[in-house]
């Protein structure tokens, strides 16, 4: 089985990160850096999938999909996507769309799924979130084991950033169906129109620019597990074809007049309270009870946060590995702010916060003055009492200790003062030499 793979972009740094990463993993790669180039490349030879941007300096990628779309798989990136922009390129034959900026394993993904390559799931993507000695995550790894061994439909609650799809991966890669593929899709990011495409797929004809049959999730996961994200933001006639189509194992793609068995375990996730949309008759109560035949309720970050320190560790490791650098080291007071923190983002804001840090210090170790500032601003009163009057039992580096509560003082005096270093300095009854002097070392600017 062939695999080439025309891009076309315009930014040649974007083209040269692709195809890097496409040919690691085997692929042909041949770059286009517009609508003429494209053109001439496709007229010259043959393309089993073409990466396209849709906006391109000679023209629109819509019309390269117009003219090759029956004969090529085209997947459409673009940053300015809208639901009207994608609906229109899905009905004129794109099968895969991309929003920029989008990472590395979603881009293996969407290449695999259309060249019908398996997909290894990695480290970065199984189990990291699932790390933790807390009593809060103890009961959720012991009964992993339990639901990969069913078959049943699975759904996990719990806020954003929690790690409900990867917890939904674990969950696939410890069961029999792990050989098959774990394909997910985010019920809430797509108009309705094209999410019933996306799921059921749809026949060649069945709506204006549908040039070619496109298989749908249900049938693309057969054998393994598809997992419906934000399923409470499913509309309420395509909750009616879901619950059909988990009752009988069969769906009907749009315009199709025949059923498709589809062999598919699913898993669904929601930060919402289906229950109280239910009272509000925005979700059906017949697919709550079809889709929570098993459940598991991930807890916040805030409720665990003993499990602050190891998470911190892997995704310590993990930056290192993704920036290709020397793993960094945690100063202690770093992890006290750490656990200090409200975590509204969860364990997805401790791994961006770890990884902007792992990026921005040049040095081997992350201090306070290494952490981003948002990270500080609002903690207030709260964060200086937790840090200013606790000692944990392993102790602390006092002077690190000491310039986390100068640095939250100093930003506050800095802000009250509207970024005025002298009168800053007035305010803390330091010189401003003194101020100055902090400010630099604890790399505190005016913006900050």
């Amino acid at each position: 089985m062939s695999g080439r793979v025309l891009v076309v972009d315009d930014e040649p740094n974007l083209r040269e990160v692709i195809r890097i990463v496409l040919e690691d993993e085997g692929f042909v790669v041949r770059e286009a850096a517009d609508l003429s180039s494209a053109s001439a490349a496709l007229a010259r030879e043959h393309f089993d999938l073409v990466i396209c941007d849709i906006l391109l300096p000679d023209g629109s990628g819509l019309d390269l999909l117009r003219a090759h779309g029956a004969t090529t798989s085209f997947a459409m990136i673009t940053a300015h996507t809208t639901p009207a922009t994608l609906l229109s390129a899905v009905r004129q034959g794109a099968v895969e769309y991309l929003s920029k900026p989008f990472d590395i394993e979603q881009l293996k993904k969407v290449v695999a799924k259309r060249l019908h390559r398996p997909v290894a799931l990695t480290e970065a993507s199984v189990g990291d979130d699932l790390v933790g000695v807390s009593s809060a995550m103890r009961p959720i790894k012991d009964r992993v084991a339990q639901i990969a061994r069913s078959d049943a439909t699975v759904l996990i609650t719990g806020e954003s950033g929690t790690g409900k799809e990867l917890l939904a991966k674990t969950i696939h890669a410890a069961s029999p169906r792990a050989a098959g593929p774990f394909l997910a899709v985010n019920c809430g990011a797509l108009p309705e129109g094209l999410l019933e495409s996306e799921l059921f797929g749809h026949v060649r004809g069945s709506f204006t620019g549908a040039v070619r049959d496109k298989r749908g999730l249900f049938e693309e996961a057969n054998g393994g597990t598809l997992f419906l994200d934000e399923i409470g933001e499913l509309p309420l006639p395509l909750q009616v074809k879901l619950l059909r189509a988990l009752q009988d194992r069969k769906i009907r793609p749009v315009g199709g007049n025949r059923e498709i068995t589809c062999d598919v375990r699913v898993m669904a996730a929601t930060n919402a309270d289906l229950r109280s949309l239910i009272e509000n008759g925005r979700f059906r109560e017949d697919l709550f009870f079809r889709i929570n035949v098993l459940s598991v309720a991930l807890p916040s970050l805030r409720e665990r946060t003993e499990d602050i320190p190891v998470l911190a560790r892997v995704f310590l490791d993990r930056a290192a590995r993704r920036l290709g650098i020397e793993k960094k080291e945690l100063q202690k007071d770093v992890m006290l702010v750490l656990q200090a923190h409200p975590w509204p983002g969860n364990v997805r804001e401790l791994e961006n916060v770890i990884e902007q840090a792992t990026a921005m210090e040049p040095s081997s170790l992350i201090t306070v003055g290494s952490l981003p500032a948002a990270l500080l601003t609002g903690a207030g009163d709260r964060g200086t009492r937790s840090l200013g009057m606790h000692l944990p039992a392993e102790g602390l580096d006092l002077e690190a200790h000491l310039d986390t509560i100068r640095r939250e003082l100093m930003r506050q005096a800095l802000e009250r003062c509207g970024g005025i270093q002298k009168d800053a300095a007035r305010l803390l009854h330091m010189s401003y030499r003194a101020f100055r002097y902090h400010a630099e070392k604890l790399r505190l600017t005016t913006e900050d």
